[in-house]
């Protein structure tokens, strides 16, 4: 088996373990990162992308990471946080060894991480190392599993924007709003039809051309524009990032016109202090680990034996957790994202504690 190795200091980051694996044979280059176990094991999905440096690969890995850990928190999951990213363009490197070689490592964590579906990863994907390892979720639905995660995953990010528009206009409706969805991927796809069944208007964007001609060909009522920056500078009304991560920067937040920011990408916000500048310019952000978390709730569902209605119902509680945020936020006068880490903080403290109580 290959190279596995582990961060010299992860307690730098706040993390509780970061590791790295290395399969020569297949091409596998990964790292997983766990942030915390204080709610259960870590759970997080896979991402397989080519990264310019392994110095970035392992800075998205810490990012994503701890974004699962307040993820999960607020799902109200008894489950920890953690991510793992593959190394490379899965277009010419993904295989059935470099997977099972993967999933080699996943096992010999001894269920501390659990694995599951992101970018570049499929439920396909899953089912291949799950033949090499028992901590997998996202699986196919054959071999008992969920099926394709972003099938709630768009689902709650609908329920966190529902949330959103009756704090700022009063309803719990996207009806006659100008929704901007950035990303047609897997959820941004779900997301627009939940969105045109609401009667909101859609106008969209993604780099890829066959996504685009999906939309063509599928709700050619959907207004596409050309790129990112043309659909933060239209006339929308909620901005919906469904891509990669830090959508929001410096850039682009004096240039948006949407008074609410809801989307389905993770780490959207491109460096700290971006939170403050929305609130500033009156930008409601539903924060991203908040609103996305139906994902998560879907493949966790799995663990205990699947049931899409049963899964259903905690992510449409998202939009629960979304009002309440976003009062605590009023209350306490911080932006939401403040307000979404202190109760994702306070909860890994206080049920975490409960573990040092020891059960004979």
């Amino acid at each position: 088996m290959g190279v596995f190795t582990s961060l010299d200091d992860p307690s730098s980051t706040g993390h509780e373990q970061v590791v790295f694996c290395q399969d020569t044979q297949t091409g596998l280059r990964a790292i997983i990162g766990i942030y915390s176990t204080a709610l259960g094991p870590a759970l997080g999905g896979t991402r397989f992308y080519p990264y310019a440096s392994e110095e970035a690969a392992l800075a998205d890995v810490l990012d994503l990471s701890r974004g699962m850990a307040y993820k999960n928190a607020l799902a109200g999951l008894d489950l920890g946080g953690g991510k793992a990213v593959i190394w490379g363009d899965p277009d010419q490197l993904k295989s059935e060894p470099l997977l099972r070689a993967y999933g080699r490592f996943v096992e010999s964590l001894n269920g501390r991480y659990y694995t599951a579906c992101d970018v570049g990863t499929y439920v396909a994907d899953m089912d291949v190392i799950a033949r090499e390892t028992r901590f997998v979720t996202g699986r196919s639905v054959e071999h008992g599993g969920a099926g394709d995660s972003s099938v709630l995953t768009a689902w709650g990010v609908f329920q966190g924007m529902r949330a959103a528009a009756e704090h700022v206009w009063g309803a719990p409706t996207l009806n006659g709003r100008r929704v901007g969805v950035a990303g047609l991927g897997k959820v941004g796809k779900h997301l627009t039809r939940h969105l045109l069944d609401d009667h909101a208007e859609v106008v969209a964007t993604d780099v890829d051309p066959r996504a685009r001609e999906w939309v063509r060909a599928n709700h050619p009522q959907v207004e596409l524009v050309d790129d990112a920056a043309a659909l933060v500078a239209a006339d929308i009304d909620v901005y919906a990032p469904c891509a990669l991560g830090g959508a929001l920067d410096d850039d682009t937040v004096p240039a948006l016109r949407a008074k609410v920011v809801a989307g389905a990408a993770n780490n959207q916000l491109a460096h700290p202090g971006i939170e403050k500048l929305l609130a500033d310019r009156g930008i409601l952000y539903a924060p991203d680990y908040v609103v996305n978390a139906g994902g998560v709730i879907q493949v966790a569902d799995e663990i205990e034996g699947f049931n899409f209605e049963r899964a259903r119902l905690r992510a449409t509680r998202i939009y629960d957790t979304t009002r309440q945020i976003l009062r605590l936020a009023d209350d306490e006068g911080v932006p939401p994202a403040v307000a979404a880490d202190r109760l994702a903080e306070r909860r890994m403290a206080e049920v975490g504690r409960l573990r040092t109580i020891h059960l004979r």
